[in-house]
Parts: C-alpha cells; structure tokens; sequence
C-alpha cells in the first residue's frame, strides 16, 4: 500500500515538535542582566560625550576592561568575553552592559564587574577626553530566564517542521495517473489490410 501524498506535512509536524519540545526541555536556561552606563560632561559639550559613549561602548569586551573586571566577576577575561555585550543608544550617551549566565545572580554579577571595570577604564583618561563615566543604573538579578521555555521551543519547532512538511509536498511530483478507462487502440488501414490478406 503506497503512503498517502500528503503524509510529509503531518509528519514534518511531529518531528518539529518533538525536536523543538527536546530541545527547550534539555537546553540550560539562560538569564540576562543589564547594566547602564553614562557618559557625562566634565568640560566638555553633549556631541562629544555622546561620540565618546559610541567609543567606549565599542572597548566593553576589550582585554583591558575585561581583565579589570575578572577579579570582582569571578570568571577570567576569556569566559566573561562570551558572557557580556554592550549596546549603545544613538541619541543618548548611554551604555547598556549585559551579562549572560545560567543563573540570575551570575548574570548580575557579571554585568556589573564589567560596568565598573568601563567606569575605572574611562574615568582614568577623564582629564584628557574632558567627560567621565558612571553607573547609571546596577543589574539585578533577574527572576526569570530570558531563553526561550520549553513550550515556545515546541512551537517553533512545530512550525518549521510543517513549513519543511509543505515544501516537500510542493517540490515531489505529482502521481501518474493510469487511465483505465481508455478505449482500445483502433488498427491502422494498412495493419486492417494486412489481417484481411492472410485471412
């Protein structure tokens, strides 16, 4: 008995599904936490701390920021590399420095071992750039992962499944169709005079 045409769609579904539900079960959960930094003029104007917010935004995940902040974080400069991202705001000179880790309180912790080691770092050259840094606001630990739960996961894995489902369907092609009903095939006159002769 030949599989019905469309059993690729049903079952592109459930293995999605199950792949999806397997992997936000088995997948550590992740938390985040951000801390924010400001860039505030000593001597000089807006433009220019908002050039230099840009700047330092960019040196978060440098060598000397990083080693600055490993004791305080309790990770070495190469694990907190992968742990913690910066973001700037083009209107505002503002850094936001997030910490990633599989428990709230490491991802705070990170955070802001990371924005006071930014702080120190910027605050040294204060005399020369004419702004200085502070912490705005300090991560807390957060209460609730921010990686997807296990339920999202099946979904979307559901969803891609049926999307790889249909596109099989469309790319297969179609059955041939035997036509059982055709009328037999009439004899060529030459073959009809052929018969007749040997008859």
């Amino acid at each position: 008995m030949k599989a019905p045409r469309w059993l690729p769609l049903p079952l592109g579904l459930g293995i999605g599904l199950l792949g999806g539900l397997g992997y936000g079960i088995a997948a550590t959960p992740q938390y985040a936490a951000t801390s924010y930094v400001m860039v505030v003029p000593d001597h000089a104007d807006s433009p220019t701390a908002l050039g230099f917010a840009q700047a330092y935004g960019r040196v978060v995940t440098g060598s000397a920021v990083l080693a600055g902040a490993q004791a305080a974080a309790g990770a070495p400069a190469d694990r907190l590399r992968g742990h913690v991202q910066a973001q700037t705001s083009p209107d505002a000179p503002m850094i936001s420095v997030t910490g990633t880790a599989s428990s709230g309180a490491a991802a705070a912790r990170y955070a802001n071992a990371v924005a006071r080691s930014l702080t120190a770092t910027g605050n040294r050259t204060a005399p020369s750039t004419g702004v200085r840094l502070l912490v705005l606001s300090p991560a807390s630990a957060p209460a609730s992962p921010a990686s997807p739960s296990a339920a999202l996961s099946a979904a979307v894995g559901a969803s891609a499944g049926g999307l790889l489902g249909a596109l099989v369907l469309l790319v297969r092609p179609a059955p041939r169709r035997e036509d059982t009903d055709a009328p037999a095939a009439v004899p060529s006159p030459s073959h009809a005079l052929a018969t007749r002769e040997t008859v």
